[in-house]
């Protein structure tokens, strides 16, 4: 890594971010997840957000290819779920509570919020993909403290840099 990129990569890692799990479906109909701390707004009118996947990514095409997803906002209490979803394996589903909500997609039980989402659009940027969702649905079951990342590890509104 380049030295402007490892500065780069120190000084975003000073901005906060909440963790999302992104929720998806395989061509085959099965779910797919993926832990992501790139989210954010894009639009209220329309509502429209937006995450972004790192092109190497191996859960990349389910996402592009995909018309549906669900943005799964992480409580604090859900480190152990933010890991499986980091991890390549096929089984994260069997090892996290959820259900199917309006767009086919996985909602993670306990999550703060929900978002289900229509694909609007897809931008190749640099070394990532934008995926643009707007969101058709919303849910907000949980009304705990978010969990947090925040100089390369998980924090929480309580905890001291």
């Amino acid at each position: 890594m380049t030295t402007i990129q490892s500065s780069f990569r120190d000084a975003l890692g000073r901005f906060a971010t909440g963790i999302v799990v992104v929720t998806g479906e395989m061509p085959d109909g099965s779910p797919i997840g993926i832990t992501v701390n790139s989210f954010s707004s894009l639009s209220l009118d329309p509502p429209l957000i937006l995450f972004c996947l790192g092109k190497t990514t191996e859960k990349l095409k389910a996402f592009i290819e995909g018309e549906n997803f669900v943005v799964n906002v992480l409580a604090e209490d859900q480190m152990d779920i933010s890991n499986i979803f980091a991890k390549s394996q096929d089984d994260s589903f069997n090892q996290v509570k959820h259900d199917f909500g309006e767009v086919g997609c996985a909602l993670i039980d306990g999550a703060l919020a929900q978002l289900e989402c229509k694909k609007h659009e897809v931008h190749d940027n640099g070394d990532h993909y934008i995926v643009v969702g707007e969101v058709v649905s919303i849910s907000t079951p949980n009304d705990s403290d978010p969990l947090l990342f925040f100089k390369g590890g998980y924090r929480t509104l309580g905890d001291k840099a």
